[in-house]
């Protein structure tokens, strides 16, 4: 297991891991104190105490998580667009993450789904 994401592509694998183990807390620690989560669809939550609570919900809905196909990472200084094709269907999902003084990477910005147009 990770314990510390080297590189924005690893946020992913953490999440997977963290999700499947049902762990809202550590889920929650991928995400800066200020990040926005755009889930539920259709609404934002602030904050990392409030994106553990959604994280909670999630994970006690049980359910598999699996590490999904990558896009290339484009890179900003210290700020990186990831974003990965989903094995559900929804799109898309995007995250912007932010280099932190100690090298290591969190998520600042997370969007789980992309709904495709009807």
């Amino acid at each position: 297991m990770i314990d510390k994401a080297r590189t924005p592509e690893d946020l992913a694998v953490m999440f997977v891991e963290r999700a499947n183990a049902r762990d809202a807390k550590a889920l929650s620690e991928l995400y800066a104190e200020d990040a926005v989560l755009a889930f539920p669809p259709g609404s934002q939550t602030v904050g990392r105490d409030a994106i553990r609570e959604v994280l909670e919900r999630l994970v006690e809905q049980g359910g598999e998580f699996q590490v999904e196909e990558p896009m290339p990472t484009v890179y900003y200084g210290d700020l990186a667009l990831c974003s990965t094709r989903p094995a559900d269907n929804t799109g898309g999902r995007v995250q912007v993450a932010r280099r932190q003084p100690d090298g290591t990477w969190l998520r600042v910005i997370d969007r789980p789904e992309i709904r495709r147009p009807e």
